[in-house]
C-alpha cells in the first residue's frame, strides 16, 4: 500500500462525453433546476405569507419544499459546472461531502414524505381526532425528528469512509459523487461499510415506506366508501399523483442503494439518480402544490396584490 499513489480527486465523466450533447444537457438540467428553485420557493412564499394555509398539511408541504431546495442544490450547482469545465473533478473530501448531504437531505425528504401521508390518513380515516394527533407541537417533533435521525444515518455512512484509500481509477461514471459507485474504486475491504450502508437503507427505507403504504391503503379505503362518484375521482386524482411520484422515489433510491455490484450498470445508476435527485424536486411542487386548489388561490392572489402595487 505504501507504493500505491493516493487519489486526491475524482473525476466525474458524466451523462456524456459529446461537447454538443453537454452543451444540449446544461440547459436542460439548468431549466430543470430553476424550475426547482422558483416553484419550491414560490410555495414556501405563498404559505408563509397565508395565514389560511397555517395548517399541518402545508406545514409539511413547507417543509417538503425546503428539502426540495436543498436536495437538488447539493449535486446541481457542481453538475452544471461540470457541464462546461474541460476538468471534470472533485476532490475526495468534496466527494464526502457530497454524498453525506445527499443522504442527509434525501433521506429527510423520505421521513416527511411520510409524515405527509401520516397527516392525510389522520384527517381523512380519523378527522374527528385530527387536531390532537397534529397539533403544532407533534408536527414540529415530526419534522425535527426526521431531519436528525438522517443526520446521524448520513453521518453513520460517511464516517467509515475516511478508512477507505483510493488508488485508482479515479474515475466515477456518474454526474455526482453517491456511495455505491464511491465503495467500487476503494483499494481496500468495503464490507463494513456495505453492511453499514444495506442495514440503514433497508431498516429506514424499509419503515418510512410500509407507513407510507398503510396510511395510502387506508385512505383509498375510505375514498371507496365515498357516495358521490365526483369526490371519490377527485380524492383518487389527487392519491394516484402522489402514490406515483413517492413509487418512483422509492423504487429508484432503494435499488440503486441495495442492488449488488454485480448488477451496477452505468446506465441506470443514471437513470435511478437522474429520478430521484433531480426529477422528484422539480415534481413534487406539481404533484403536491400546483395542483392544491387552496395554494392556486393564494398564489393568485398574492401575484394580484403584486400588479396592484405596480
Amino acid at each position: 500500500m505504501k507504493n500505491q499513489t493516493t487519489v486526491s480527486e475524482f473525476i466525474l465523466l458524466g451523462l456524456s462525453s459529446d461537447p454538443q450533447m453537454q452543451i444540449f444537457l446544461f440547459l436542460v438540467f439548468l431549466v430543470i433546476y430553476l424550475i426547482t428553485l422558483s416553484g419550491n420557493i414560490m410555495i414556501m412564499v405563498v404559505i408563509r405569507a397565508n395565514s389560511h394555509l397555517h395548517t399541518p398539511m402545508y406545514f409539511f408541504l413547507f417543509h417538503l419544499s425546503f428539502v426540495d431546495i436543498c436536495y437538488s442544490s447539493v449535486t446541481m450547482p457542481n453538475t452544471l459546472r461540470n457541464f462546461l469545465a474541460a476538468h471534470k473533478t472533485i476532490s475526495v473530501n468534496g466527494c464526502i461531502a457530497q454524498i453525506f448531504f445527499l443522504l442527509l437531505s434525501g433521506g429527510a425528504e423520505i421521513l416527511i414524505l411520510s409524515a405527509m401521508a401520516y397527516d392525510r390518513y389522520t384527517a381523512i380515516c380519523d378527522p374527528l381526532h385530527y387536531m390532537e394527533r397534529m397539533s403544532n407541537g407533534i408536527c414540529v417533533q415530526l419534522v425535527s425528528g426526521a431531519w436528525t435521525i438522517r443526520f446521524f444515518h448520513a453521518l453513520l455512512n460517511t464516517v467509515f469512509t475516511f478508512n477507505l484509500h483510493f488508488c485508482g481509477p479515479n474515475e466515477i461514471s456518474h454526474f455526482s459523487c453517491e456511495l455505491p459507485p464511491l465503495l467500487q474504486l476503494s483499494c481496500t475491504d468495503t464490507l463494513t461499510n456495505q453492511v453499514v450502508l444495506l442495514t440503514s437503507v433497508v431498516i429506514f427505507a424499509s419503515s418510512a415506506f410500509l407507513l407510507t403504504l398503510i396510511s395510502y391503503i387506508n385512505i383509498i379505503s375510505t375514498i371507496l366508501k365515498i357516495r358521490s362518484a365526483e369526490g371519490r375521482r377527485k380524492a383518487f386524482s389527487t392519491c394516484s399523483s402522489h402514490l406515483i411520484v413517492v413509487g418512483l422515489f422509492y423504487m429508484t433510491g432503494f435499488l440503486q442503494y441495495t442492488k449488488p455490484r454485480s448488477v451496477s450498470s452505468v446506465v441506470l445508476d443514471e437513470i435511478f439518480s437522474t429520478e430521484y435527485s433531480i426529477l422528484t424536486p422539480v415534481l413534487n411542487p406539481i404533484i403536491y402544490s400546483l395542483k392544491n386548489k387552496e395554494v392556486k388561490t393564494a398564489a393568485g392572489k398574492m401575484l394580484g396584490k403584486f400588479k396592484f402595487l405596480k
